[in-house]
């Protein structure tokens, strides 16, 4: 393989080179199909509220009249609402209550639509949640200087009330003080 040395490229400011094209400004209809298609790619990755999809498009286009006739169109398609992205969101098992209203918040969720969401969601099953996701973690947690101080602090970050919490943690430790108990003792040889 032999070396050849690269064409020096000459500078920008010598007279006789040809300016640069300017970019072609996309027509109307062009920017609308361009943000619409970018939308319906933001949206095939995840589901998004209609804040997100807003915020989303704002960074690619100025023109917020435009951003708002792509929004409608897409939910007029069917592949933004916030009522499923909502209900989505309120299903999700290992979370508590605190974390899905946060999460809805933050996410741009309306508060009547959060309220709805947090009132379609069953405090037995959130109870039931708790429970079990303790349960796998306690052997980790018990391990723990303080396990029953750990376990809170995991159920709280998980976002948890702290009545579901505590009658959690009495239910996964007795369990567990119950289990410990019905370990056989050791082997006693009868010989001796």
């Amino acid at each position: 393989m032999s070396f050849r040395p690269k064409k020096p490229r000459p500078s920008p400011d010598l007279e006789g080179e040809r300016p640069a094209k300017p970019a072609r400004v996309p027509t109307p209809e062009e920017a609308r199909d361009n943000l619409l298609a970018y939308a319906f790619r933001a949206l095939g990755a995840r589901a998004l509220t209609a804040a997100e999809l807003r915020a989303k498009l704002q960074r690619r286009s100025d023109d917020e009249a435009l951003i708002e006739q792509v929004l409608e169109r897409v939910q007029e398609l069917g592949y933004q609402d916030d009522a499923q992205v909502a209900q989505a969101e309120g299903a999700r098992r290992g979370i508590g209550g605190f974390r899905v209203r946060q999460t809805l918040k933050r996410r741009g969720v309306t508060a009547p639509l959060i309220d709805e969401t947090m009132q379609a969601r069953d405090p037995d099953d959130e109870q039931t949640s708790a429970t079990e996701l303790l349960s796998r973690r306690w052997p980790s947690l018990s391990r723990k200087r303080d396990p029953r101080s750990s376990a809170y602090g995991f159920l709280a970050r998980r976002g948890f009330p702290g009545s579901v919490i505590w009658n959690a943690i009495r239910e996964v430790s007795a369990e567990h003080i119950d289990d410990e108990d019905a370990v056989e003792p050791e082997f006693i040889d009868d010989d001796e």
